[in-house]
């Protein structure tokens, strides 16, 4: 039996990890890391509220078998890019290191279509650092997830999504834009748990138009 550590569990992707590793027997524990309190229907689910800026208190938190990584906020929302790579960037490899010296295992992360560290988009360019810097880390197993416009519903609006929705039936059908098509947020989660219950090592990344992972 295992135990799961979902970071971003109010997220899109988060919230349906959560729902689906719930439901899943092998895992015995889910503890989601959340800002507020959050009260799950699940008994084999812990809310554990954190202070991002003072994850070191929180350290003994990140202990377990497998850590999903899905945290992520926008530049309208954090304000800068600047602001938003503290969410994006730093906070995600803080829980990252704890984790690792903690013994975790398995740490799965969500990352983005066209994450590059040498990218000249700042979004890319801080997306593919962390990359980077996690497959660095004493992991077991890491595994990356590269998916492009995500669909579902949010607490809040965001409209490139909005657009997405629409132009969905279109873009799946056009070969030059296969890898960038739309995505739920549900579906990526759902890869994810299938990918967590194999027993592969090392480091993989997967990307939408792909069925079988790349090694890095």
């Amino acid at each position: 039996m295992k135990t799961a550590i979902v970071l971003g569990a109010t997220g899109l992707i988060g919230r349906n990890l959560v729902a689906q590793l719930a439901n899943q027997a092998e895992y015995s524990k889910v503890i989601a890391i959340t800002r507020r309190r959050v009260e799950y229907d699940f008994e084999n689910v812990s809310n554990e509220v954190v202070n991002f800026d003072c994850l070191d208190d929180f350290s003994n938190i990140f202990t377990g078998d497998v850590l999903f990584s899905c945290l992520g906020t926008t530049k309208k929302q954090a304000g800068s890019y600047e602001a938003q790579r503290i969410v994006d960037v730093d906070y995600q490899l803080k829980v990252a290191q704890l984790a690792a010296k903690n013994k975790v295992q398995h740490y799965l992360l969500v990352s983005s279509r066209g994450a590059n560290s040498k990218s000249n988009n700042p979004y890319f360019q801080m997306k593919g650092e962390l990359e980077e810097q996690v497959i660095g880390l004493n992991f077991v197993r890491v595994s990356i997830f590269q998916p492009s416009l995500l669909l579902g519903e949010r607490d809040h609006f965001r409209f490139g999504e909005a657009i997405g929705f629409y132009l969905m039936p279109v873009l799946k059908y056009l070969p030059l834009l296969k890898s960038y098509r739309p995505i739920e947020g549900g579906e990526v989660a759902e890869k994810m748990v299938q990918v967590s219950l194999s027993s592969e090592t090392g480091k993989e990344l997967f990307k939408l138009d792909e069925v079988f992972p790349q090694v890095l």
